[in-house]
């Protein structure tokens, strides 16, 4: 019998935190720290590995913590946004926080929350922090939500930390440009802590070399995996003449498989390499070029920025002998005169389709910046259910894949009609 108090208990503090989103985004660490203080500082508990980047950090997270996982430690994993249910955000080996203890951590601090004024990240932070002490892991895999010097993960002394590839995107907060973007990513770098860093364009490597000499931080360059082999069941790769698989599709997913190979040989340097194989096997991290149905072929990523982009049409492209169809949606904080210059003559048929309650541009207004002046090869639908059948009826008529992409917002949409269970 369902405990319909209970319920109700429950789901008005999930309301409560969401609603702290009218708050809006706060650069700075105070608030999340005085909310830690509270909590009785329960990040200084556990070593953490701390990552940051504008691609792959989830994904390089997700395989670090499964090869922990696998060598036998006790994991838990901080990351955003999540897909479909909040509780995705915070998991200790793999199982997600539980409603309940959701809604305990938020009774228990309401006052401290409105009195500190948290923002939903930063109150979402500390829960994260004290759940994982609460459970007693032995490491914790942070990764960054925006930036890396205010963020409010960045409260943490991990053991390491690690930059993924530095790109442009959300320039209205970070700064206009890369130089300014690589510093604020680089903000995560400890005095006296290494950081492992992943392949970066020359004005990146420069300001990040720069930040660990004023540091004194020891910095590790990621090795670059060789003979790449693509296929619809996952990527092989070597590392020194060493041969790697993993289940995630892509070429830069095989650059960030080697970084977490070298974040993890950095942390502990008696994991195995079958230990390591081993993580990468159980590694899911969904919506990366996830193959969401068969017959037609149709893919899912969220890829929301040029470079993301470009990785998922060069994997695709190594895959398939044409070009795919494709269903963009996107928000408008986003690089979209950038993207329409990855996507413009990419796609056989692309779809621009939107959803106005994520917050998400609607068809109509993002064909405005992303149709070329013929626009032949473009259909808008703003019924996002109805761009996913079409896309659906127009790869199985053409026999050709077909591949949504641009937000983590639609994620339930999207598995909701294929199937896909978080």
């Amino acid at each position: 019998m369902i405990d319909l108090d209970n319920s109700r208990s429950i789901n008005n503090q999930l309301n409560y935190l969401y609603n702290l989103n009218r708050l809006g985004i706060k650069v700075g660490l105070s608030h999340t720290l005085k909310l830690l203080e509270i909590c009785g500082n329960p990040h200084k508990n556990y070593r953490s590995i701390h990552v940051a980047g504008t691609n792959g950090k989830g994904s390089t997270c997700a395989m670090v913590a499964e090869i922990l996982i696998s060598a036998g430690y006790k994991v838990g994993v901080y990351s955003s946004p999540h897909l479909v249910r909040f509780n995705e955000r915070i998991k200790i080996n793999n199982v997600f926080i539980k409603d309940d203890e959701i809604a305990l951590f938020i009774k228990n601090h309401k006052n401290d929350i409105e009195k500190i004024e948290t923002t939903f990240f930063e109150t979402t932070t500390a829960m994260a922090f004290k759940h994982f002490a609460e459970n007693n892991i032995d490491v914790a895999v942070i990764e960054t939500g925006l930036g890396g010097r205010l963020d409010s993960t960045n409260v943490i002394s991990p053991a390491m930390t690690a930059i993924t590839p530095i790109s442009l995107d959300h320039r209205e907060i970070l700064g206009p440009n890369i130089e300014t973007i690589t510093k604020e990513k680089g903000g995560i770098i400890k005095p006296e802590t290494p950081v492992v860093l992943a392949k970066q364009e020359k004005v990146s490597i420069s300001i990040l070399r720069k930040i660990s000499k004023s540091k004194k931080s020891k910095i590790i360059y990621q090795e670059t995996p060789q003979n790449i082999v693509l296929s619809e069941n996952g990527t092989v790769f070597e590392i020194k003449s060493e041969s790697f698989k993993i289940p995630l599709i892509g070429h830069h997913q095989a650059f960030n498989a080697a970084l977490s190979i070298k974040i993890i040989k950095q942390f502990d340097p008696k994991i195995k390499s079958k230990v390591i194989q081993k993580g990468l096997d159980k590694t899911i991290w969904p919506a990366r070029l996830q193959k969401l149905l068969i017959k037609p072929l149709i893919f899912y990523d969220v890829a929301h920025n040029a470079n993301g982009i470009n990785a998922m049409l060069n994997s695709m492209a190594l895959l398939y002998n044409c070009s795919p169809l494709g269903l963009i949606v996107l928000k408008s904080d986003k690089e979209i005169n950038l993207i329409k210059e990855a996507t413009y003559g990419k796609f056989g048929l692309l779809i621009i389709s939107g959803s106005k309650k994520h917050g998400l541009l609607s068809g109509t207004e993002l064909s405005k910046h992303l149709s070329s002046p013929k626009g032949s090869n473009y259909l808008v639908e703003n019924s996002l259910l109805k761009a996913l059948d079409a896309l659906e009826e127009k790869s199985a008529e053409l026999n050709v894949p077909g591949v949504i992409f641009g937000s983590h917002y639609i994620a339930k949409e999207v598995f909701d009609k294929f199937g896909f269970l978080i």
